[in-house]
């Protein structure tokens, strides 16, 4: 596996996976505010020429199967997972885990936040397995879901 710098000429093609990717979530819990499969290209600009984002494909065997964006000041505040997706075909093959043990060894093994839908126990067990641990903070973004806060200090 391997990870690959998204630069801002990618930004139709990261939209359209990041739109494909999260769109089983979008009709799922309908939180149109906060799904990344509703954001605007302009707003995923945006993110994308932000001096602290890191937006990478994540390859495998020559095949783009997700992304992973980092947000990382190198100032000492936490590093952010925002968002990591993996694409609907190559899912529940530790492609997910792997690319975060991949952004860990670039960007430091610690110090890190990130937040996930409390309802999708597959996504807390891989953080939680990953070391990452809840902090506490719950939002209740409708009445379908949370986005519960975890940290890996």
């Amino acid at each position: 596996m391997e990870l690959k710098r998204i630069s801002i000429d990618d930004l139709e093609i990261i939209w359209k996976m990041q739109i494909e990717a999260f769109s089983d979530l979008l009709d799922k819990y309908q939180d149109y505010e906060t799904n990344p499969g509703n954001e605007s290209k302009e707003r995923l600009k945006a993110k994308l020429l932000q001096k602290a984002t890191y937006f990478y494909y994540i390859v495998q065997d020559g095949q783009t199967v997700g992304a992973i964006r980092i947000v990382d000041n190198h100032d000492g505040t936490p590093k952010r997972i925002a968002p990591i997706f993996i694409m609907k075909r190559y899912r529940n093959k530790g492609l997910a885990q792997r690319a975060i043990m991949m952004v860990e060894a670039i960007h430091g093994k610690n110090n890190w936040q990130l937040d996930t839908i409390l309802q999708e126990k597959q996504n807390c067990y891989l953080y939680e397995k990953m070391g990452y641990r809840r902090t506490g903070k719950m939002e209740k973004v409708n009445g379908k879901m949370d986005i519960v806060d975890y940290e890996k200090i």
